[in-house]
């Protein structure tokens, strides 16, 4: 074998040893998901169909209930808005987890829709939702690179500040 052939299988057979999996990122990262609320309509927070998982919109939730609210261009800033899409996208890690059960089963993040609620005058939705796109990437490396939209609110429920959807694939 060419010494640079078994460079590289060096390289690959190590990197995977050392690969750091979903869950272990999650607690590298000290990040600690939390048993999920129930809905609060006539809903679900998770639908399985074949290895897709859709999750239902969720907002900047914290384990101990509260939410962070407000409107981005008018008492909140992008900074803001980013740690409250980086919460909801945790909040939706954990109802996530808690319908599979380990997170390491997701093969892909497929598609993340971020609203964000904002006066009309508001322009950096997508840098809000980096808090979440950032976050995704940084638990699920390659797997958590996704199609997204980040669209304006002129409200969402209860003035939390933004809500995250998801579609997920799971391995087979």
């Amino acid at each position: 074998m060419k010494k640079s052939a078994l460079l590289i299988l060096l390289i690959t057979v190590s990197s995977l040893t050392f690969a750091q999996t979903a869950e272990e990122n999650i607690k590298k990262l000290d990040i600690e998901l939390f048993t999920p609320s129930p809905p609060i309509a006539n809903y679900v927070k998770a639908v399985r169909t074949g290895n897709l998982v859709f999750m239902a919109g969720h907002g900047p939730s914290k384990a101990d209930g509260t939410s962070i609210k407000g409107k981005l261009g008018a008492d909140m800033t992008v900074e803001q808005g980013y740690e409250a899409a980086r919460i909801a996208a945790i909040s939706v890690l954990s109802s996530l987890k808690a319908e599979i059960g380990d997170l390491n089963k997701v093969k892909r993040i497929v598609k993340v829709k971020g609203m964000v609620n904002c006066t009309a005058d508001f322009l950096d939705q997508p840098k809000v939702i980096n808090g979440c796109s950032d976050l995704l990437v940084e638990i699920f490396g390659e797997k958590g690179k996704h199609a997204r939209a980040a669209v304006g609110m002129v409200s969402l429920p209860s003035n939390i500040a933004v809500e995250i959807e998801m579609v997920i694939e799971l391995e087979e």
